[in-house]
């Protein structure tokens, strides 16, 4: 393997990892909404497995983001300093953790239903 391709696979795992954070998902959340068991996704994220082209489509679906961000070929297009998104991270802090699993849950199955929606 070429330092082109661990660079590249280090890159899909690094923003496959900054997306589900993002996404405020754990691993083992991730893993039973992708049908997957959870060390396969520390696996990916850790650039010791490969994601397969039928995987790389449905991590992007879950987590939001394109395959071409993923891929490394899209730009960063979330601006760290947006008033918006410094107001909700001020928001989101003063939660208790009971308030922010279940906005988290919330949220999963927002998504789940967005894309069940599709």
């Amino acid at each position: 393997m070429s330092q082109s391709d661990d660079d590249k696979r280090a890159l899909v795992a690094k923003r496959l990892k900054e997306a589900r954070n993002l996404a405020g998902l754990s691993q083992t959340r991730a893993a039973e909404l992708l049908d997957m068991h959870r060390p396969t996704i520390t696996e990916i994220e850790a650039g010791n497995r490969r994601v397969t082209a039928d995987e790389l489509p449905r991590f992007a679906e879950l987590y939001d983001v394109s395959v071409a961000w993923i891929l490394g070929e899209a730009p960063d297009t979330l601006n760290l300093s947006d008033p918006n998104l410094e107001l909700a991270a001020r928001e989101l802090g003063k939660l208790k953790p009971e308030e922010l699993e279940r906005l988290m849950r919330l949220l999963a199955v927002m998504k789940t239903e967005q894309a069940r929606s599709k």
